[in-house]
């Protein structure tokens, strides 16, 4: 495993540079990049994220887009719960949403799908963030690329995607 601590700026060592790592720069966010080999046969990506680096699969947050029927939005929950759509759908103020289509949520943020970071998109998404986030210091997400995982604050992570914090997730 290969990690890297950043404020802002490049440095030797800093792990690969992807649009989510060059918006943390910009925002001046502390983060710590952790690389790992990924298994190209894998499709569990946060569980392996989580297998790979060693940490718990409640700090791995994964990156999922539901469709809200008038466009895109982004859910952030952990690794070891799932989604709860009506929960989404409540806190975005919307009556139902459905997980999009792979494709479109590829085209829609600029990422290849197990890689799709919640920083960095193509184009800003309304993001809302499990209310578990905050009860680490730190948590997981996905740093642009499959094999690249950013360790961020909660709030540094609510003030990169401009989201809210909700309970989204169930176990």
């Amino acid at each position: 495993m290969a990690r890297s601590s950043r404020k802002g700026g490049r440095g030797p060592g800093s792990g690969p540079s992807t649009p989510a790592t060059l918006a943390l720069d910009a925002l001046g966010i502390t983060y710590t990049g952790h690389t790992y080999e990924h298994d190209s046969a894998a499709t569990g990506y946060g569980d392996e994220a989580a297998r790979e680096l060693g940490v718990a699969p409640d700090r791995i947050f994964k990156t999922l887009l539901v469709d809200t029927g008038e466009g895109l939005a982004v859910a952030i929950v952990p690794v070891a719960g799932q989604l709860d759509l009506k929960a989404v759908a409540a806190a975005l103020g919307v009556k139902a949403v459905r997980m999009a289509d792979p494709a479109d949520a590829a085209r829609a943020t600029g990422y290849v799908l197990g890689g799709i970071s919640p920083i960095g998109q193509r184009r800003r998404l309304r993001t809302v963030v499990d209310g578990s986030a905050s009860s680490h210091d730190t948590v997981y997400v996905s740093g642009g690329r499959r094999g690249f995982q950013v360790e961020l604050a909660p709030d540094d992570l609510l003030r990169a995607t401009a989201g809210s914090q909700a309970p989204i997730a169930r176990a």
